[in-house]
């Protein structure tokens, strides 16, 4: 298998810790959709990364889809419950921790713009949804040493990726400090190989 995708999309990050996770050998391609000859629009008309073309180059999009894929293709290290309520919940706190990157994607380009340009009250929503999400995290997570409870799931997979995120794009987010029980976590997955090996670089 083949991933498409940047060194510092955190929706790419989450594709390949899972891959890691899995240990599923792949290849990794490194291409953004807004460089000069991309050819990203040419496997996912959507121009979005991350993509993984399978063995038979057939193009997967995007990371929900993938890292979900992934899980089902390999017994190993199972990062999914099957279907059922906890299900549903490993995939709302995916859901939650990709909207947390929404907002913030969109704020990093934003901030890329000249200041003349920029939407003062689309980047207050955008960081009120990001300091509502990461509340919400703090109180769902509790005392629990992972999303899910007592083991390692997709849910902090997800959540890993937005907070790295946050780290790399938005220092100015002290969520360390107003949010010990993600700041715990988090420090527990930068543990983890996969995290190390998939830091986000300028």
């Amino acid at each position: 298998m083949k991933l498409i995708g940047s060194i510092t999309s955190p929706y790419v990050r989450k594709a390949r810790i899972v891959l890691a996770e899995k240990k599923i050998e792949y290849e990794f391609i490194i291409e953004s959709p807004g460089s000069p000859g991309s050819t990203v629009a040419n496997f996912n008309p959507l121009a979005r990364i991350p993509v993984l073309i399978l063995d038979d180059e057939t193009p997967v999009f995007d990371s929900p889809v993938i890292v979900e894929y992934l899980d089902n293709s390999a017994p190993n290290n199972k990062l999914m419950p099957q279907p059922s309520r906890e299900r549903m919940e490993v995939k709302r706190w995916e859901a939650l921790a990709d909207g947390v990157l929404d907002a913030a994607v969109e704020n990093r380009y934003a901030s890329l713009l000249d200041d003349a340009l920029q939407n003062r009250s689309s980047i207050a929503r955008n960081d009120a949804v990001i300091i509502r999400s990461l509340d919400f995290m703090e109180r769902e997570l509790g005392d629990k040493p992972w999303c899910m409870g007592t083991h390692f799931s997709l849910a902090d997979i997800a959540v890993g990726s937005a907070l790295g995120y946050l780290d790399f794009r938005f220092p100015r987010i002290d969520w360390h400090g107003t949010h010990p029980g993600l700041h715990k976590m988090f420090d527990k997955l930068m543990q983890r190989p996969s995290f190390q090996d998939t830091v986000p670089s300028t």
